[in-house]
């Protein structure tokens, strides 16, 4: 990057890190190991932004697909296969991309928006069909996450106001299984 870097995230199986910034660059880094070092080159460098690129989330089920979002000048959701490089899709949202997160149990994908329209938008993935809109921040809706069952979205806004979505409503049998996976997940971390 030639400019400030504003979004980061890991790969679910660690092996890659991806990085987006101010110079509308992503940049996909090897992770091996849980790695990365200064003066390393990245695997991959993805050109197409118009604009920053704050917005980075990779999908939890298809470890090699990375979605990317632009800021005020791009306004596009674009979706890469980081195995070959190649965009899978691209989708002009009509306004500042935000933030972007996944639901595994939905296979959707959530994108938080800036100007001109101050939304939350749900899209069904491959299709990348909008499924849902939610509105209520009166600014940009700056970031969002999943509470660690998945079934509530967290918004924050630069309106200066957290909001809870509870968007996707889990079965009692996939409920009780997190439960205990965030049960094993927590004893075996104190240990």
């Amino acid at each position: 990057h030639t400019q400030e870097v504003c979004g980061l995230v890991w790969s679910p199986d660690g092996k890659y890190l991806a990085s987006g910034g101010n110079d509308n660059l992503v940049c996909v880094w090897s992770g091996q190991g849980g790695q990365c070092f200064a003066g390393q080159q990245p695997n991959l460098v993805i050109r197409e932004h118009q604009s920053a690129v704050r917005a980075v989330a990779w999908c939890p089920w298809q470890p090699a697909v990375l979605a990317t979002g632009g800021g005020a000048s791009c306004r596009a959701i674009k979706i890469w296969n980081c195995n070959s490089g190649k965009q899978v899709t691209s989708l002009d949202t009509k306004s500042q991309v935000c933030s972007l997160v996944w639901n595994e149990n939905y296979h959707e994908l959530v994108s938080s928006h800036g100007h001109p329209q101050f939304e939350i938008n749900l899209w069904k993935y491959p299709a990348m069909k909008k499924v849902g809109e939610l509105k209520g921040h009166t600014g940009r809706v700056l970031q969002l996450c999943q509470s660690p069952d998945t079934s509530t979205l967290l918004s924050a806004g630069a309106d200066e106001t957290l909001r809870l979505w509870n968007l996707f409503p889990i079965e009692e049998k996939k409920k009780e299984a997190k439960k205990k996976e965030s049960w094993n997940a927590l004893t075996m971390g104190m240990r």
